[in-house]
């Protein structure tokens, strides 16, 4: 196998669908990568292995317990080798066994080993796609980094007609490549600084006034450029989320220590997403005891906090800066002015009021705006998949400022 090239896993499993298989692993072959193909039971029912070996030119891998073709851990050998594991078709069966962390085979067992990114491509009959086990299967994976094909609509196997055949193999290739190429460390060497979550303002040591951002779009944030390669600092506000590993993580609390620890980082970085949802107030004055409930009104005097955006707009030079705007009504206006106002490069724009939207929510859709004047509206998904779009388009300015 020629190690200089890309290496795909093919992991190929129990449906119909598996014959399109063997064009997938010809048409990857042709485009110089090497192709290694590990098969489950079921799928060997539909789709002979010497004809993946032909195909790829390499063993394909059927059991768990046969002797290797050398002394590596074979799943273990596998999974290192890979800079993309694919699995198409991907039936119920097997989503179900990644979700749940079931490894009972070679193919599930490489899976979990593996640190490259996973594809899935499902295949399957309409009622069992949408089954709500399945699809929350699907949500779960999804949100925990993994990647998802589309299956298409049309006449299946089994007679029906809906959603569920496998994607075109021209759509497998053209994802697989994205990721292999345009997602491939693409980051390495940068230096990213990541606002995530809300921040808290104390009135009396009890009590304090914050908003509901749960930190998910930020951390998602930062989870994928670590994952293309960047240097992320993650300076963040209260949250009951975990950090994704390998970054510098920064707890804060008030706006003050926010923007203070932005400042400190700024002038190291090449780009700033502005994720956090500081409180744009405080109390002009903190009780140093509980305040006392009491049948009077109480009144509450707040103060402006700094403007981290604003400041930042000032002082950028080299650095791409990024912001969002959680609106409830005419977004799009509110975003563009924020945008002029705060000098940002780019700038993603959402209605909190939309079902499955912004705070709290592991989906997000936004409208993203540059400073250029382009607009793209992109459509609801995981925070983790919306956070690598933003990511490419960070990437699209710097190619075109």
């Amino acid at each position: 196998m020629n190690m200089s090239k890309k290496t795909v896993i093919l992991g190929v499993t129990g449906g119909i669908a598996a014959y399109k298989s063997c064009e997938i692993v010809s048409r990857l072959i042709k485009q110089d990568i090497n192709v290694q193909v590990v098969m489950t039971k079921s799928a060997q029912e539909f789709v002979r292995p010497l004809v993946f070996q032909s195909l790829s030119n390499q063993p394909v891998i059927t059991d768990m317990f046969e002797k290797p073709s050398s002394w590596d851990i074979e799943h273990i050998s596998l999974a290192q080798k890979a800079d993309l594991f694919l699995i198409a078709p991907a039936t119920a069966n097997i989503i179900g066994k990644v979700a749940n962390g079931i490894a009972d085979d070679m193919l599930s067992t490489t899976i979990m080993a593996t640190k490259a990114p996973v594809v899935f491509a499902p295949a399957m009959n309409t009622a069992m796609y949408l089954n709500k086990i399945v699809q929350k299967n699907i949500r779960t994976l999804k949100e925990l980094g993994y990647y998802f094909i589309n299956p298409s609509e049309g006449r299946l196997a089994c007679g029906d007609v809906g959603i569920g055949k496998l994607a075109d193999v021209d759509v497998i290739i053209e994802e697989v490549q994205q990721i292999l190429n345009s997602r491939q460390m693409d980051y390495k060497g940068k230096n990213l600084i990541v606002t995530a979550g809300p921040t808290r303002e104390s009135i009396d040591p009890v009590r304090y006034i914050s908003n509901h951002s749960t930190g998910k779009m930020g951390y998602a944030i930062a989870e994928a450029a670590i994952k293309r390669g960047a240097n992320v600092t993650l300076i963040t506000g209260p949250t009951h989320l975990t950090p994704p590993p390998s970054c510098n993580v920064i707890h804060v609390t008030t706006t003050e220590e926010m923007y203070h620890k932005v400042l400190e980082y700024f002038d190291s970085c090449d780009i700033v997403i502005k994720a956090a949802a500081p409180s744009d107030y405080r109390p002009k004055t903190v009780r140093p005891t509980k305040i006392k409930k009491s049948d009077k009104a109480m009144t509450i005097e707040f103060v402006s906090n700094p403007d981290i955006l604003k400041e930042l707009g000032k002082k950028k030079k080299h650095q791409i800066l990024v912001g969002f705007a959680a609106e409830s009504d005419h977004e799009l206006k509110y975003g563009k002015e924020k945008l002029e106002k705060k000098n940002l490069d780019m700038i993603c724009i959402n209605n909190i009021l939309k079902d499955h939207v912004g705070f709290g929510h592991d989906t997000n859709q936004i409208e993203i705006v540059k400073k250029s004047g382009e607009q793209r509206m992109l459509p609801l998904m995981t925070k983790i998949e919306l956070a690598h779009k933003i990511l490419d388009e960070v990437l699209d300015l710097q190619k075109h400022p």
